[in-house]
């Protein structure tokens, strides 16, 4: 995020989570019609780190709300259309852009900027095709702006459409903990520099290592993989917000220093 030499990331296949931090920062982000791109820390029982809450909050409206709570998965181009790569390239055309940046002799950015453009108006793959949330972006845009995770369950049940009631689905199966803390860490990075950031998560994520919900999710998703997390607590409701403010609390001499 603060380096001084052009960074460029081309994000040809699965990034996601760790994948999204050493490429979302950057200058120039490439994604391919390979590209999946997805944020699923709410369903280990962590949140999108990574500096999440500084990029999340940022993309247009609340799609970053929707991204960072359910975990949504963005393919191909659509990663372009919210705003996570600044360029589209065809997968087998990356050996030949590569070798084009690498020939580049001290660079600025203007001339790495006429590269990436130059490939990015060539590639005409599912060029027509509309955004995947065109259709809900006022759904998202309306429902996700709620001041609590309850008030976002409840709008998602009244809106009752087969978008909002996928995402339910999705929300109901995510830890309770994990939900809370990732709307209040993106509500709070929308107006924060990356350094604050990413001290705010290295609080969180110590938070996490002395919770429950974390191991349990790493457990039922990564190692056993029975995808039946039994989160404590179970409900939203049980989650207080003493406990979520506990987790946003100064360490002191174990604070993150950049």
């Amino acid at each position: 995020g603060t380096c001084k030499k052009p960074y460029v990331a081309l994000i040809d296949g699965i990034t996601m989570g760790g994948g999204v931090g050493v490429s979302v920062h950057g200058h120039f982000r490439v994604a391919t019609e390979k590209t999946v791109f997805s944020m699923p820390e709410t369903a280990i029982g962590l949140f999108p780190d990574v500096g999440g809450g500084y990029f999340l909050p940022r993309l247009s409206g609340k799609i970053g709300y929707c991204l960072a709570l359910t975990g949504f998965r963005l393919k191909g181009r659509d990663v372009l259309k919210a705003g996570i790569a600044t360029h589209f390239v065809e997968s087998e055309k990356l050996p030949a852009l590569e070798k084009d940046l690498i020939a580049l002799k001290s660079p600025s950015k203007e001339n790495i900027a006429d590269i990436l453009n130059f490939y990015h108006t060539k590639c005409k793959i599912d060029q027509e095709k509309d955004f995947v949330l065109d259709e809900h972006i006022e759904k998202i845009n309306s429902i996700f702006s709620a001041n609590s995770m309850e008030e976002i369950v409840t709008k998602l049940k009244q809106d009752g459409s087969p978008f909002a009631t996928k995402q339910l689905e999705t929300i109901n199966k995510m830890s309770p903990t994990s939900l809370k803390i990732t709307l209040r860490q993106l509500r709070e990075g929308a107006s924060m520099s990356l350094q604050d950031v990413l001290k705010m998560e290295y609080r969180l994520s110590q938070a996490c290592m002395r919770g429950h919900d974390f191991f349990e999710g790493v457990r039922a998703v990564l190692i056993d993989k029975d995808q039946c997390p039994k989160w404590k607590p179970a409900t939203l409701e049980e989650v207080s917000d003493e406990f979520v403010d506990n987790c946003f609390k100064p360490l002191g001499n174990n604070d993150l220093k950049l």
